[in-house]
Formats: structure tokens, sequence, C-alpha cells
């Protein structure tokens, strides 16, 4: 599974030609909302849990942790 923004890095590295300078800024600006993207994801699962016995950095933890499985971010 990908997430909207990874899927559209991927579409402008597979569909623009990257020797353009347009195409290299609209890279970075999609590379840098990856990590906003991921903080969104982890803090909507935080959110959608219902633990209230847990500490708030084990479910921080937990919901990096789905993140990653679940998007399997690639090194960018």
């Amino acid at each position: 599974m990908t997430t909207a923004m990874q899927e559209m890095l991927e579409w402008v590295r597979a569909t623009m030609p990257m020797d353009l300078d347009a195409t290299l800024l609209i890279e970075e600006k999609i590379k840098s909302l990856l990590d906003k993207e991921k903080l969104q994801i982890i803090n909507a699962r935080i959110d959608g849990d219902t633990w209230s016995t847990v500490i708030k950095e084990m479910r921080t933890a937990y919901a990096e942790q789905y993140y990653n499985e679940t998007f399997k971010p690639t090194q960018l």
C-alpha cells in the first residue's frame, strides 16, 4: 500500500522529464510533504486508539510501527 504522496512522487518520476527545473521543484515539494503526511497518519492512528491505560509514548511508537508496516516508506 502506498500513501497519496508516495503515489504522486512515483507518478512524477515516471511521467515527467526529470531534467526540467519545474519537475525537480515538484519532486522536492512532494518529498517535503511526505513527513507531514506521515505525522498526519500517525496522529490519526493515535487519535483513533482508545487505549486509555497506555502512555502516549507507547501509542506513538505503535502508530509509527503501523505506518512503517502499512506504507513501507523508502529512503528518498
